[in-house]
């Protein structure tokens, strides 16, 4: 009975440990469940830029009114970082105006972003940008962890990313030749001098060594005088004993001539501020130019390198070599200083081929001028072509895109077509075509090799010359214009040639040539006529004649099919990646539906201007303007009001052009 007694005692005190190990089990999980900790979702204002956002992927929560236009968006479906995160979203159609979450992932970086209106959101057009983003719906994907704070990049000083640049681009001292003490010994009949100095050589003339200097020399210089000596003697050095005169005293250690390239009590230069360019030389490599003349070259290269200061706050250099194919000799954060950079032209070998420069600036427009290759963002790009003769290639055309890119491009012609050459020449006067003004400021010709050394200075001022680099994309030189005129009988025929007047004068303000912008005219009534397209002028003085000659019609007022007509005859002309400006003059209300053909106007991107005069209706003007209608309408209530508002029109263009962001 005992047994049986102790027997169920231990069967209750087993059960009641595997409960109690059960329980603490059941506990532990409970509390793990509770600890975990929820998933908040960081939220972010409308002006939030994806840029600003260190984080590749995250979920973040957007508030109501992201649609206004305040908040730039730039692209259709994949979106340039310098994007509103939020105004991409309402573009895109994930988020409405009232706001909500959405998911934003991070992509590379696109050559070229097209703008478009959806959603009420107006996206704006991009040549190009550093990094992408793309939104879809809020929801966590399985397996992936989400902050639930985001990290936003920390803006520094331009001096303090200029000191970072330094320290990481100087290089360690090579092993074995850091700096020892020197032991100078006294020289009979002299004072002693008992100190511990370290001594770098100071080379002479001659093959051999005798005498140094204490003064260091800056990091990146060496004396054009050093030799290739092994080891240096020991010698008798003067020194300064405390302001008390020369003491003649006798080295007791060699030292290395390594040593002389890694030490300095100076620091290394951080670049001219005053002319903070980024600089790429396009050097022609073909065959036609020939080993001596190459090599003229490459010393015109080392010249304008020795005479710049570069450095990380200053001008910073890279050479790309174009023969049938160009490529990157080195980039723009290769090299810090201008020693380096004329070491590395030193080393520059020909690689042959044919002359095709515009496949070279093309080349550079796509892959040079990028972050990853140093492009620093806030100074200017400035291209330097280089050509022998003439290019075998066409340039204009890639000119142009790289001007469009943000890029001043400069001409350099070493013994140009003679008239007898000129028919061999698949694009004349290619260098004019090439550059954005041709007063002689981007374009250098060179009367033969041995004259190009005397371009080094003006070629470094001119591209030092920050103030005067206009040759990248302007609000005046980059716009297809096209003028859409009211030609109806209400204007009658006086105040028609107030009109061209008006038209006249806002054309006199932009920079007019086949390479800047374009002006084009229409006039309609019930019917349309194109008066001049964009191709027929390519000079101001004939635009401005073309205008006078513009005859009063008189009729109707079919302003919905102008828009439409504008845009299948004058505007399907447009040169790629150019800015569209339709001015639209009308001084009454439209006979026919303006707002489809308005909409379609702006969904083409074409920026649209309404000029209206005595009875034109404002609410159509609004329909017609771009968004937002109070910096693209105007109305003024008689003809002879209209010059007044020229310069606020002219003001216009320009503030939402520089409104973009530059790279």
């Amino acid at each position: 009975m005992g047994i049986v007694v102790l027997t169920m005692k231990a069967s209750v005190i087993e059960m009641f440990l595997v409960l109690l190990v059960t329980g603490i089990h059941s506990n532990q999980e409970m509390m793990k469940k509770m600890k975990r900790p929820k998933f908040t979702v960081p939220q972010i204002s409308c002006d939030v830029r994806a840029g600003k956002i260190t984080n590749v992927e995250f979920i973040v929560k957007c508030p109501p009114g992201c649609q206004d236009p305040r908040y730039h968006v730039y692209g259709t479906d994949v979106y340039a970082s310098y994007s509103s995160v939020c105004g991409a979203a309402v573009h895109s159609g994930v988020l409405d105006n009232s706001g909500g979450k959405i998911l934003v992932r991070k992509v590379a970086g696109q050559s070229g972003y097209k703008g478009s209106y959806s959603n009420g959101v107006r996206s704006l057009s991009l040549p190009r940008w550093r990094e992408s983003f793309v939104v879809s719906e809020g929801k966590p994907q399985k397996g992936i962890t989400y902050p639930s704070s985001l990290t936003y990049s920390s803006s520094k000083s331009p001096a303090a990313k200029a000191g970072e640049t330094a320290r990481a681009d100087q290089s360690p001292s090579v092993p074995g030749t850091a700096a020892q003490p020197v032991s100078v010994t006294q020289v009979p009949g002299t004072t002693a001098i008992e100190a511990t100095h370290t001594i770098l050589p100071k080379p002479s003339p001659s093959a051999g060594f005798t005498t140094s200097s204490l003064r260091p020399q800056p990091v990146g210089q060496r004396s054009k005088d050093l030799g290739e000596p092994a080891l240096w003697k020991p010698e008798s050095v003067l020194l300064d004993a405390d302001g008390g005169g020369m003491e003649k005293s006798t080295v007791s250690r060699f030292v290395p001539k390594e040593e002389l390239s890694t030490q300095s009590l100076e620091p290394a230069s951080q670049g001219d501020p005053s002319c903070k360019v980024d600089l790429s030389f396009l050097i022609d490599g073909s065959s036609s130019i020939g080993k001596r003349r190459f090599r003229i070259q490459k010393q015109f290269l080392t010249d304008v390198a020795q005479t710049l200061d570069i450095g990380p706050a200053g001008p910073l250099m890279g050479v790309v070599q174009y023969g049938d194919n160009p490529a990157t000799q080195f980039n723009l954060k290769t090299h810090m200083n201008s020693q380096d950079v004329k070491a590395a032209i030193e080393k520059i070998s020909q690689r042959g081929g044919l002359s095709n420069a515009g496949r070279a600036i093309s080349f550079v427009t796509k892959n040079f001028f990028s972050k990853v290759n140093g492009n620093r963002g806030g100074a200017p790009n400035v291209a330097v072509v280089m050509v022998d003769g003439w290019p075998t290639d066409k340039v204009e055309e890639a000119s142009r895109l790289a001007r469009e890119s943000g890029i001043n491009i400069f001409f350099i012609t070493i013994e140009g077509a003679s008239e007898n050459e000129k028919q061999y020449m698949l694009e004349p006067n290619f260098a004019n075509k090439a550059v954005c003004r041709t007063n002689g400021f981007y374009s250098l010709t060179v009367q033969n090799w041995f004259s190009l050394h005397k371009t080094v200075q003006p070629l470094v001022k001119r591209v030092c010359d920050t103030d005067r680099l206009a040759c990248s994309k302007t609000c005046l030189n980059s716009a297809d214009i096209g003028f859409v005129i009211d030609g109806s009988s209400s204007v009658g025929t006086s105040n028609f040639r107030t009109v061209l007047q008006f038209v006249a004068n806002l054309s006199r303000e932009f920079e007019i040539s086949d390479t800047d912008t374009r002006i084009g005219a229409m006039q309609y009534t019930y019917e349309q006529r194109l008066e001049f397209g964009f191709d027929e002028y390519s000079t101001k003085s004939d635009v401005l004649n073309a205008i006078k000659r513009v005859g009063y019609w008189s009729g109707g007022t079919s302003t919905g099919a102008a828009i439409n007509y504008a845009l299948e005859l004058l505007f399907k002309k447009s040169k790629p990646n150019k800015r569209k400006l339709m001015i639209l003059i009308t001084d009454g209300r439209s006979y026919d539906d303006i707002r489809i053909p308005a909409m379609l106007a702006h969904h083409k991107g074409v920026i649209t201007y309404a000029i209206g005069v005595a009875w034109a209706a404002q609410d159509e003007l609004d329909v017609i303007a771009t968004h937002p209608a109070r910096d693209h309408a105007f109305f003024v209530d008689e003809f002879d009001n209209l010059y007044k508002i020229v310069p606020k029109v002219i003001q216009n263009i320009c503030t939402e052009f520089n409104s973009q962001p530059r790279n």
